[in-house]
């Protein structure tokens, strides 16, 4: 029986799929089954390819009441640029929840990986910051350090923002980029520390290995969302802050013990905390989020396949409405 897969290219879901409050609401609901206990979500499938510094996740979940669920292969191959490539890329495989039939493949060479990763910071923030953002700073320069400052503003908007990386004509091209975008004040800045002092709002989002983030530079009324650590070598914050913290949050235990911060701070046996909560406990109301405005507050976010079953099936409802893209007949 002929079956029709429809294929969306990169620049069909940039059309189809902003970075906006409608799809940081479709990454809060994914966190919000995560925390109802009926989503099927297998661990993460995770290669190294160390010869050519790169690397292959691959997630995938199962949300009832969804038509269907996508699988998602991520390949980061960082030395990809010095040949004029971008290091990441891949793609999204949509599939019936009830035939298990292929209904679609999203090729978007990491766009839709992208927009979630945003939208979950947006999430985190918009339970775990300060109602009153005043400053935001962001440590990373690349593409994710602006996504995530942007879906931040959408929620918690603020009136100024400060960049930190290690290149510092990266961190001000950065910040001239997202000021003028947002129309607010934004400054590289070259003490890490300053960042954080001065902010209420901070992301990271780099791929170091060791802490960009001290324990001493917490201050009361501070939320930090960590997003680059999402493999067992990487390592923003030092291990203690997360102990020191008032409430740190991860996306999914299990994950963040393996790949998050979380497993730094194992390591280094300085978590005495349990098990923590996960975002879907504090976005479903299972668990209390920031209760004052003088909390320190932590989110460990390692991405989900959630995220991916939502944004995928988002972009295919958005397609089917707007008539895009080609599709062929298996």
């Amino acid at each position: 029986m002929p079956h029709e897969v429809t294929i969306l290219t990169e620049s069909d879901l940039r059309r189809l799929v902003a970075l906006d409050l409608p799809a940081i609401e479709v990454v809060e609901r994914a966190f919000a089954a995560l925390a109802s206990g009926t989503v099927v979500m297998p661990p993460i499938l995770s290669m190294a390819i160390p010869e050519a510094n790169g690397e292959v996740d691959v997630k995938t979940a199962y949300i009832p009441g969804f038509e269907g669920f996508a699988i998602k292969v991520s390949p980061g191959f960082f030395d990809n640029p010095k040949i004029g490539l971008p290091s990441l890329n891949g793609l999204m495989i949509l599939f019936s929840a009830k035939t298990g039939l292929v209904e679609a493949l999203l090729l978007d060479n990491g766009y839709l990986t992208d927009v979630r990763t945003a939208a979950a910071g947006a999430v985190a923030a918009r339970h775990l910051a300060p109602i009153a953002v005043d400053t935001a700073g962001v440590i990373g320069t690349g593409t994710q350090a602006r996504l995530q400052i942007e879906a931040a503003y959408l929620v918690r908007p603020f009136r100024k923002l400060l960049v930190w990386g290690r290149d510092g004509d990266k961190a001000q091209a950065c910040a001239a980029d997202l000021g003028a975008r947002l129309g607010i004040s934004a400054q590289a800045v070259a003490d890490p520390a300053r960042l954080v002092a001065e902010s209420q709002l901070v992301v990271t989002t780099t791929p170091a290995e060791h802490p960009v983030i001290r324990t001493e530079w917490l201050h009361p009324g501070l939320h930090i969302t960590a997003m680059g650590s999402d493999q067992a070598g990487k390592n923003e914050i030092e291990a203690s802050a997360l102990a020191a913290a008032d409430l740190y949050v991860s996306d999914r235990v299990s994950q963040c013990e393996l790949l998050g911060e979380l497993r730094s701070a194992l390591a280094a046996g300085v978590w005495q905390g349990g098990t923590p909560p996960e975002l879907g406990d504090i976005v479903s109301g299972k668990h209390k989020g920031r209760v004052s405005d003088d909390q320190i507050t932590i989110c460990d976010l390692t991405g989900t396949g959630a995220q991916d079953t939502a944004i995928a099936t988002y972009a295919m409802n958005a397609a089917r409405k707007a008539g895009a893209g080609s599709t062929f007949v298996t």
